[in-house]
């Protein structure tokens, strides 16, 4: 809203002041060329030495910059707060999930170590990434945005460094309960988070397509594997076929289902064929190098986003 009377206002401005310029110049005057006034603006002797005959032209020259710098700051007021908003709005959603699973884990509503985790990974990211609309289109919209996994990476730092103490997040993030674990799997996670918001932000497939694959994918695979899972991988004993293959379909239909979600603002080109065909290859890579037996080398929330990252500009552009 704030933006929007930005433009209409600051059309308004400069057309008055372009009038102005050519009733008192007869010549073209650029918004470009508009000075804020200054003592030389106003020849009175105090201020420029001699006297000399005063002159009203940039006078109305002068109202209509002020006016123009009353609404950009009156719309630099609205992007920050809106911003500002958007950040709050975000951590609170973030803090709240975890909250609602501890809860239903300590009602042993849903398992505690397995389930609870993997369903705060699944959404976090995604709910995370559904936000980003909220901001506004500023330059730094997106280090408004980035304020959110940078502070629950800070978070993870404190409980994982047992600098703070939480049994509840510690439960329904960590695999086995352990604090250490925090500065393992999840910090990986809100650190891909926070790059990928730098780096891309909503208006790259890329950044989308990746945490979407982290988050969706990598973390449907884990759910259903475990659950169903009885039939391993013959290359890696830890992973099984039913997990794969649940990583490759959640991976596509929740990267094709965020890009269209994006498309909808115009933040991204949505081609439905195009869109599927690329998707699928880079969900295929990605589940490819989180069945390999490397876990124990390099954790899946780096290399399947990376493998994703590279995948997709191959593909995006």
């Amino acid at each position: 809203m704030g933006a929007a009377v930005w433009s209409c206002g600051g059309a308004a401005v400069f057309a008055s002041a372009l009038l102005a310029g050519r009733r008192s110049h007869g010549s073209h005057l650029a918004p470009t060329q508009l000075h804020f006034a200054s003592a030389s603006s106003y020849p009175l002797p105090f201020l420029s030495g001699p006297a000399t005959p005063f002159s009203p032209g940039p006078m109305p020259s002068s109202r209509a910059q002020l006016r123009l710098l009353r609404l950009r700051v009156q719309a630099s007021a609205g992007v920050v707060l809106q911003d500002a908003a958007a950040t709050t709005f975000c951590f609170a959603g973030a803090y709240s999930l975890v909250l609602v699973f501890d809860a239903l884990a300590e009602r042993n509503i849903i398992q505690k170590q397995s389930l609870s985790r993997k369903a705060v990974h699944v959404l976090s990211g995604l709910l995370y990434m559904s936000t980003w609309p909220f901001f506004s289109s500023s330059m730094v919209a997106r280090y408004f945005a980035a304020v959110v996994p940078l502070l629950n990476c800070i978070r993870l730092l404190c409980y994982g460094l047992r600098l703070l103490t939480d049994e509840g997040v510690v439960k329904s993030v960590a695999r086995e309960g352990r604090p250490e674990e925090l500065l393992r799997g999840p910090l990986y996670y809100v650190i891909v988070l926070l790059l990928c918001t730098l780096v891309f932000w909503r208006e790259s497939p890329v950044g989308v397509v990746s945490l979407t694959m982290m988050s969706g994918g990598d973390g449907f695979a884990d759910i259903v594997g475990r659950r169903y899972g009885a039939t391993k991988l013959p290359y890696n004993q830890q992973k099984s076929w039913v997990g794969s293959i649940s990583m490759f379909i959640f991976g596509l239909l929740f990267s094709v289902g965020m890009l269209y979600y994006f498309s909808v603002f115009g933040y991204v080109h949505f081609d439905l064929e195009q869109t599927i065909t690329r998707v699928a290859l880079i969900s295929l890579a990605a589940t490819v190098v989180e069945s390999l037996p490397i876990g124990d080398v390099i954790d899946d929330n780096i290399s399947v986003p990376l493998t994703s990252v590279l995948t997709s500009v191959l593909l995006f552009g």
